[in-house]
């Protein structure tokens, strides 16, 4: 039989995972719209220049959602360039790779980094933008 405690336990860990992710930045495919719009309400902007086959790319990825989940960055609007498939959009960033990442503040660019994949590197350069 499962006790009171271990219920609760359950039922309060689910619903601190939900409020995390409820509050938690969310990747979106890039459009200039998107990204317009953000800059015109002077948001705080990734552009997440990204390829499937990428391994530095696959590499972010984790440490990005580990970032996107904290509070701090629960405004952050994250918008995710393929690189492959997006050409003309990679060259008017005057991005030359994939597993590039830029950040703006409003239409103000704050910073680059292109192939990193130091938690702390990375988290640095999402602090740019807010």
């Amino acid at each position: 039989m499962i006790s009171r405690r271990v219920v609760l336990t359950a039922m309060g860990a689910v619903a601190l995972l939900t409020y995390g992710r409820a509050f938690a930045a969310e990747e979106q495919p890039f459009t200039l719209e998107a990204f317009h719009a953000a800059q015109n309400q002077h948001k705080s902007i990734l552009i997440e220049i990204h390829a499937s086959w990428c391994t530095t790319c696959q590499a972010q990825k984790p440490i990005l959602s580990d970032l996107f989940a904290q509070p701090k960055f629960k405004d952050l609007t994250v918008l995710r360039l393929d690189f492959d498939s997006q050409k003309k959009e990679v060259r008017d960033f005057r991005a030359t790779m994939q597993s590039t990442l830029i950040v703006f503040k409003g239409r103000e660019e704050r910073g680059r980094s292109v192939g990193e994949t130091g938690a702390d590197a990375i988290a640095a350069l999402l602090e740019k933008a807010i």
